[in-house]
């Protein structure tokens, strides 16, 4: 069984009130699955393409769409990702998320590096940026980042900086939108792949996998000292 609610976050405890109120939140998570071979749309591991990052929420992967961060910009802006080149490929993935939400965690498992085939092409390096916006190589991450990806297995999230911290406690309004929908943060996933000779290649394979972990603020929990504090249900 399971319980879905699309007005506001879930929290649970048996105090809450006064100042040993003990509740707290449900961690929320989505997730998606990407091979670099699959390039059939609405299915589980499509990977996009050229241009093109792709969106789950839950269900198969079809192409997502990327906005330019904005908080004042209406109607939100296309974001274009680049086009692949002799030097840098581009595959990534976007998550929408509940403005202000608290980024917990990422979780990147490479399951097999990315390698190419045909032509003259090589692969020098490839890297994870998780950002609110897409990631150019070597660029930098508003939220978390993974160094030079060498192996397979669950890759370790590089040396945070003070900006990152702060940035995770609270996502930035980026998409905004009307007729009473609330706006929106976009958490956006960029494998950054650097090489020479890229776009002779003639195939193109790996794997990723790409777990987000969340919590929705309560933005009418109050205060210790201004009531409700959690008079919510």
């Amino acid at each position: 069984m399971a319980r879905s609610t699309f007005e506001g976050p879930i929290l649970s405890g048996d105090n809450r009130f006064g100042p040993l109120r003990n509740v707290g939140y449900s961690q929320l998570v989505q997730n998606v699955d990407l091979d670099f071979s699959n390039t059939t749309s609405g299915t589980t591991t499509y990977s996009g393409g050229s241009s093109v990052f792709v969106t789950s929420n839950g269900i198969p992967n079809v192409a997502g769409t990327v906005y330019t961060p904005s908080a004042s910009t209406f109607p939100s802006v296309v974001q274009t990702i680049p086009a692949d080149t002799a030097t840098n490929v581009y595959r990534g993935a976007v998550f929408y998320v509940p403005t202000g939400a608290d980024l917990d965690n990422i979780y990147v498992d490479c399951l097999g590096l990315a390698a190419v085939a045909g032509g003259t092409a090589a692969i020098t390096s490839q890297t994870v940026y998780v950002s609110n916006n897409y990631t150019a190589a070597a660029g930098t991450a508003a939220y978390f980042n993974t160094g030079a990806i060498s192996a397979v297995g669950r890759q370790a999230l590089s040396t945070f900086t003070a900006t990152q911290m702060t940035n995770q406690t609270a996502t930035s309004t980026d998409i905004l939108q009307a007729n009473g929908y609330l706006n929106i943060s976009q958490v956006v996933v960029t494998i950054a792949i650097v090489g020479t000779n890229l776009d002779t290649r003639t195939s193109l394979t790996g794997k990723y996998n790409f777990t987000l972990q969340y919590t929705q603020p309560d933005t009418n929990i109050g205060t210790t000292t201004a009531y409700p504090y959690g008079n919510f249900d």
